[in-house]
């Protein structure tokens, strides 16, 4: 089945300046975001703190439950509505780091119960202390950061032959990394520091495949987390996932149409790199949008159907979708054109392949 006929002879290329001027709007607005709110809003999986879900069997104030829990030395918490309005369910979230036994419960239910003058029903507690929290952050940073590393390894293998060339630098990227942060250096910064000199070192020793992996996947990555900032979503452990999932969707997607590229490069080898990689695109465009489609109407079911636990990770899954899309078309092939050593010339020449 194809939506997209044959021979569509659409120039995403032409339009290549218009696409950086809104992943540029994109990326600005999610950076001006993250400063303003002052970096990402994490859950209670990476800053710590406590938080406890009621249930109530009626439909309480707000109010009242606070007043409840400025019983038991929680005046300080955050109450808000959890899930559908009709199931009267709440989440409580405070800083402090409780102790949260089989006493703790009794006590809150007990307070807000009173406060409220109805029953209710404790659904789950949870704390994490701020030391655990910190290091769930960082694994976390690290995780998406060798992600990035080795994705560019198989990249630079599948399509430019330059495994041991690759690998020789993500060791050396990931071994500076390691030993910085036995000094305490902060983590975001070295991943940070490490993206740039990675991005540095593809450019100089042309790997340029890699390149636009990488590149379409930061893109991916970052404009998903300034939309969560915008929205005031929290990172939690499903969002890592989910930005994980992410990574590998956007991938598979790039890795379709950079296949395609070096066909075509090998069967119009005297053609220009922008003719052959606008060809290769259209060719492949059938199956992005058809597996871009499907895949967001089973996201759109788990926003909309899935429940409150589910919802941030779909909702992260759906930008991402929609984002990795783009990118594959608008960032990641583009990037080859970009990085080509002669414009005019061939595609095999102008990719180093003549």
């Amino acid at each position: 089945m194809e939506i997209i006929k044959p021979g569509t002879k659409i120039d995403f290329l032409g339009r290549r300046r218009i696409a950086y001027i809104l992943s540029a709007i994109a990326i600005l607005l999610s950076l001006a975001s993250l400063i303003y709110h002052g970096g990402p809003k994490y859950g209670i999986d990476f800053a710590g703190g406590t938080v406890v879900q009621i249930k109530c069997m009626g439909n309480p104030r707000i109010s009242d439950i606070r007043t409840g829990l400025e019983a038991v030395g929680m005046g300080d918490a955050k109450v808000q509505r959890f899930g559908a309005e009709a199931k009267n369910e709440y989440l409580i979230r405070t800083d402090q780091t409780l102790i949260t036994d089989k006493g703790f419960s009794k006590e809150v239910r007990a307070a807000v119960t009173e406060a409220v003058g109805m029953e209710v029903k404790i659904e789950r507690v949870e704390m994490v202390g701020p030391q655990v929290g910190q290091d769930l952050r960082e694994k976390a940073l690290l995780a998406l950061f060798y992600a990035l590393l080795f994705i560019t390894i198989y990249i630079s293998g599948r399509f430019e032959f330059k495994w041991v060339m690759s690998g020789v630098m993500a060791a050396a990227l990931i071994g500076a990394v390691y030993l910085f942060a036995l000094f305490n250096v902060s983590i975001p910064l070295l991943i940070l520091v490490a993206l740039v000199v990675a991005l540095i070192m593809f450019w100089q020793l042309r790997l340029k495949f890699a390149m636009g992996a990488i590149v379409a996947l930061m893109h991916d990555v970052f404009i998903t987390v300034g939309i969560f900032s915008v929205f005031g979503v929290e990172f939690s452990l499903p969002i890592v996932a989910a930005l994980l999932t992410i990574i590998g969707y956007s991938l598979n997607d790039t890795i379709i149409v950079f296949d395609r590229i070096r066909e075509n490069i090998k069967k119009h080898a005297r053609k220009p790199l922008d003719t052959v990689i606008n060809q290769s695109v259209n060719e492949t465009l059938s199956r992005t949008v058809m597996t871009s489609v499907t895949t967001l109407i089973v996201l759109l079911c788990l926003f909309i159907l899935g429940g409150a636990i589910i919802h941030d990770f779909a909702f992260a899954m759906i930008i991402g979708v929609i984002v990795g899309t783009y990118s594959s078309i608008y960032v990641s092939s583009p990037t080859l054109l970009w990085l080509q050593e002669a414009p005019g010339k061939g595609a095999a020449e102008a990719m180093g392949q003549a």
